[in-house]
C-alpha cells in the first residue's frame, strides 16, 4: 500500500507519497510526470514520514537550508539513483549544470563521456522534487531550462535559496518551457 498527502506551499499545492516508512514521491500538484511513481492503489493517511517531510518543507520555504533529510527512497533505474544522489549533494543556494552531472555520472562508471541529454532526462523524472533539489541543475550557459514543475517555480526556489539569479535567464522557446 501506498499513502499520500498534500502540503500547502508558497508555491502551490504539494502531493507527498510513501511506501509507509519513506517518503517516495514530492510533486507539485499538475507538474509534468505528476505521480508517474505512485500506483493507483493509494490512500490519504498521515504518517511520521509526512510529519518529517512537513517540517523540511516548513524550515525550507522560510528561506532555510533544513539540517535533516526525511528517510527516501527512490524507485528508478540506478542510472536515475546515480544522478539523483548528485543532486542530493549539490549545496543549498548552488547550482549545478546538466554537463557537470554527466561528468560526474560518466567518471562514476569509468566512462569517457555521458550524455547531458540523458542526465536532462533523468533530472526531469526526479519523483522527490525539493527535497532531490533537480532544480539547482541548470543549462550550461545559464539557462533556467527543464523543470518538471514550471521554470518559474524553478526561479522562485532558486531565489528562495539565495542564489545569484544574475547568472541565469528564462529560455524563450524550446521543449524545456
Amino acid at each position: 500500500m501506498e499513502y499520500v498527502c498534500h502540503y500547502e506551499s508558497p508555491l502551490g499545492r504539494i502531493t507527498l507519497a510513501s511506501d509507509g516508512e519513506a517518503l517516495i514521491g514530492l510533486w507539485f500538484d499538475g507538474q509534468k510526470y505528476f505521480a508517474d511513481s505512485l500506483s493507483k492503489d493509494n490512500m490519504e493517511r498521515d504518517l511520521p514520514v509526512f510529519e518529517d517531510t512537513k517540517r523540511w518543507l516548513d524550515i525550507y520555504f522560510r528561506g532555510e537550508a533544513p539540517d535533516f533529510t526525511p528517510p527516501l527512497v527512490m524507485r528508478c533505474s540506478p542510472f536515475r539513483q546515480s544522478v539523483q544522489k548528485i543532486m542530493l549533494g549539490i549545496p543549498y543556494g548552488q547550482t549545478m549544470t546538466y554537463g557537470e552531472i554527466a561528468e560526474r555520472v560518466a567518471g562514476e562508471r569509468g566512462l569517457k563521456k555521458m550524455s547531458a541529454q540523458a542526465v536532462g532526462g533523468a533530472v526531469g523524472h526526479n519523483s522527490i522534487s525539493i527535497i532531490i533539489p533537480c532544480h539547482r541543475v541548470v543549462g550550461s550557459g545559464g539557462s533556467l531550462t527543464g523543470y518538471a514543475g514550471g521554470i518559474d517555480k524553478k526561479a522562485e526556489l532558486l531565489k528562495l535559496e539565495g542564489a545569484d539569479m544574475g547568472n541565469f535567464y528564462m529560455p524563450k522557446k524550446g521543449t524545456a518551457l
